[in-house]
């Protein structure tokens, strides 16, 4: 399979993966655990970001997932630091981490391998 593909599979799943998984998390799964913070709020700041790139990495611009990997890195953080602070569902923030780190690295080679072959070709960098 080819590199390009298998960078710009990484990245989609990791995304979709760290939604999702912020989506469930908030909403359904620890609505209860800070009931001064409206849930509204916390998704807003939390899966609000994610909503950015949502365009250019759905079209596959390498630029979109040259910066996403480093929006990427916020959320690595912020499964480290819950994983880290004893969570009572250690999954989730394994799972954060592990859908991060696939952001990261997909995002990250993607935008190498796709704008590499975009110069060779002559294209426009930013992919459309």
């Amino acid at each position: 399979m080819n590199r390009i593909v298998i960078a710009r599979t990484s990245a989609l799943l990791g995304f979709f993966g760290l939604l999702a998984l912020l989506m469930v998390w908030i909403i359904w799964l620890t609505p209860k655990d800070h009931p001064h913070l409206p849930t509204s709020l916390s998704l807003l700041l939390q899966v609000g970001p994610l909503m950015f790139p949502l365009r250019g990495m759905l079209h596959g611009r390498p630029y979109t997932h040259a910066w996403v990997s480093i929006l990427a890195l916020l959320y690595l953080f912020l499964g480290i630091s819950e994983a880290w602070s004893g969570s009572d569902r250690p999954l989730l923030p394994a799972l954060e981490i592990v859908f991060s780190t696939l952001l990261y690295l997909g995002g990250m080679f993607y935008a190498r391998f796709r704008g590499k072959e975009l110069k060779e070709t002559g294209q426009d960098s930013s992919g459309k």
